[in-house]
């Protein structure tokens, strides 16, 4: 007992300059068996005279200097080395590279080492482990860890006997303030915040205290740009502050402004001459940008350095290959925020593009994110790595659900039309997903390069989803009349004759198009917004609406379906689901939000047996990665 071994270097490093070493080092071994296991259990009667150990961690000592961080583990390992049959146990002595790779590999307690011995770890270990496995990212004999990840790894070594140097205590005491820090709302806010509007934006400044990014994820209606505006107050004394929102969200942006902080000088980047405006801003200054703009202006915003940058309904730079997300990966702010009910869409890499632009590095490089988070979570449904992700996360992202802070909102209902497709229908829809069938294999048949078959199969998906909203969409001059379109005309005669109002959503503008016919037909009154309404006009169908003129209001989901406030209406309908039911909740949100004195009721009309019933099926994979999500569609798919 006792017994002493050399200490064993692990060599690893820090991002943005800090240089770290890891040692790990033996303490006392102890004689304690992990008898509540039947395999060792059986091992031990029958090698009695055998020496069995268990070890754990003992304690930990971090040194910091400016360039440095040396940690040292003092490890005795709780578990059971067990030796092969008639072999004394021995210690093990692994570095961490190849302790991570063999947690890697092996899911369970039991780690198979090189020479035939097996290491036993308790649940408690293997969990600390797996979780500081996935803070780090293998550099050849480096393992590097994130400075925001300092956190995560304090959660780690919690409960040991830590002795840290000054520098490094230094380090966690400004963790400790960002928590203990109690940021008051500035003097010159107008208009009251509401509890839960208050406790963002003292969440949003403490992560600013701390030199790290936010994603501010609250539900649709909950007045994330009040907080963003509370939090811009708090800092514009130090610079300026660029907004960057949507060309449909624009406007809002700029009402807000006047109407929560008068005292910031707010300017539309397309309004003036573009270049001095953004080199005369300083403190009190906010411009504000659409995502277009900051494609076509990119050279002039990224050489200017903002104290503040907030982007608005971010998952517009979700696409780690489209400009305008290029575009802002390359803007220079010390302070960045993303707001979003979105943060994932369609697959799990779009959310490590929104935290490259408010946390670079924190995710490390896209190909170690998928092979450790997105290819376990999306396609095995891994519950481990899932809670991995979720913990570097939760410390940057705040999700609150408008049931849970807004008990005074009206009830939401939501109904899902099923609709018969008539017998000409059926025949087209059956005849168009044959045709798929035989497009896909032949491409496979034909050893079409990857990117290839995934274009053509989007393609084959996409005339089916066509197909089921209206025939006319895949065959232009077809007569053969729309069983959906025929139940919206029902739906909406239905809402008319009872005094409601309705926004409508659908994702085809040409779809829109055949809607408007319809309406203009029996002169049902209505506004109109999509991708190509002047900002102007679109300010100006929102305010009609408002204030009552029309009975429905057409809007094409990708341009409307954010940022604009429609409680006018009381009934919303989805002409043609989404994979995403998040973007459809987003959609809905115009209706049933903040200043909303009536229960809204939801539509979603689906052609029954087609393709559209699989975009509905209830099944969920990693929806709970956002903090108080509650959806059981797929988040991303």
């Amino acid at each position: 007992m006792g017994q002493k071994v050399n200490p064993i270097a692990f060599r690893t490093g820090v991002m943005e300059g800090w240089k770290s070493r890891w040692y790990a080092k033996t303490g006392d071994l102890y004689a304690t068996l992990l008898v509540e296991d039947k395999k060792i259990r059986d091992f031990v009667g029958k090698h009695p005279t055998q020496n069995y150990r268990a070890a754990g961690i003992d304690r930990v000592e971090i040194e910091r200097t400016r360039d440095e961080v040396k940690v040292v583990l003092f490890v005795a390992r709780p578990g059971l080395i067990i030796g092969k049959k008639g072999q004394e146990i021995e210690r093990l002595q692994n570095e961490m590279q190849n302790l991570i790779g063999l947690l890697a590999a092996t899911p369970g307690r039991f780690l198979k080492l090189e020479d035939g011995q097996i290491i036993a770890l308790t649940h408690e270990l293997r969990q600390r482990l797996d979780d500081l496995s996935g803070l780090g990212e293998a550099h050849g004999e480096d393992v590097r860890f994130h400075p925001l990840a300092a956190q995560a790894l304090d959660d780690i070594t919690e409960g040991m006997d830590v002795k840290a140097s000054k520098h490094w205590k230094a380090q966690l005491k400004k963790l400790s303030e960002m928590t203990e820090l109690d940021p008051q709302l500035p003097t010159t806010m107008q208009g009251n915040l509401r509890d839960y509007q208050l406790q963002g934006y003292q969440w949003m400044a403490r992560l600013a205290h701390l030199g790290a990014g936010a994603c501010l994820a609250d539900d649709m209606g909950l007045g994330k740009t009040i907080q963003a505006l509370a939090l811009i107050l708090s800092r514009t004394t130090d610079g300026p502050t660029l907004i960057l929102a949507p060309t449909s969200v624009c406007n809002n942006w700029l009402d807000e402004v006047q109407r929560f902080a008068p005292t910031l000088n707010v300017s539309y980047l397309g309004n003036s001459n573009r270049q001095q405006l953004i080199d005369d801003a300083g403190p009190f200054d906010l411009v504000v940008c659409s995502y277009g703009l900051l494609q076509t202006e990119v050279e002039k915003l990224t050489t200017k350095k903002w104290h503040t940058i907030v982007a608005d309904e971010a998952q517009a730079i979700k696409n780690i290959h489209a400009k305008r997300s290029k575009a802002a990966m390359n803007l220079q702010g010390d302070f960045k925020i993303i707001t979003t009910g979105t943060p994932i869409e369609n697959h799990l890499g779009e959310l490590w593009n929104l935290f490259n632009f408010i946390n670079p590095g924190l995710l490390g490089s896209l190909q170690k994110f998928n092979e450790r988070y997105a290819q376990k979570i999306e396609n095995q449904k891994d519950r481990i790595a899932q809670q991995q992700l979720k913990k570097i996360l939760q410390p940057f992202i705040l999700r609150r659900l408008k049931n849970d802070v807004l008990t005074e909102l009206p009830s939401r209902t939501e109904v899902t039309l099923h609709v018969e497709l008539s017998a000409e229908e059926r025949t087209l829809y059956e005849a168009l997903r044959r045709n798929a069938k035989e497009t896909m294999v032949d491409a496979q048949e034909h050893a079409a390069p990857p990117g290839q078959q995934h274009l053509k199969v989007l393609a084959e998906i996409m005339k089916l989803r066509r197909a089921c909203c209206h025939p006319r969409l895949v065959l232009a001059e077809s007569e053969i009349s729309s069983a959906k379109l025929q139940a919206f005309e029902e739906l909406v005669e239905e809402l008319i004759d009872n005094n409601h109002k309705a926004l409508v959503f659908s994702q085809f503008v040409s779809h829109l198009t055949l809607i408007r016919e319809l309406l203009d037909k029996k002169r049902i009154s209505y506004q109109y917004l999509d991708g190509a309404t002047a900002m102007s006009k679109r300010k100006t169908a929102v305010n009609a609406f408002q204030s009552g003129k029309g009975d429905l209001f057409l809007i094409s989901l990708k341009a409307g379906g954010a940022g604009l406030n429609l409680t006018a209406a009381d009934y919303v309908v989805h002409m043609d689901p989404w994979w995403n039911p998040a973007v459809e909740d987003q959609a809905s949100d115009r209706a049933h939000r903040m200043g909303q004195k009536r229960p809204v009721t939801i539509y979603r009309i689906v052609a029954k047996d087609t393709i559209e019933d699989k975009i509905v099926e209830p099944e969920c994979i990693f929806c709970s990665l956002l903090p108080n999500s509650t959806r059981t569609r797929p988040i991303y798919f």
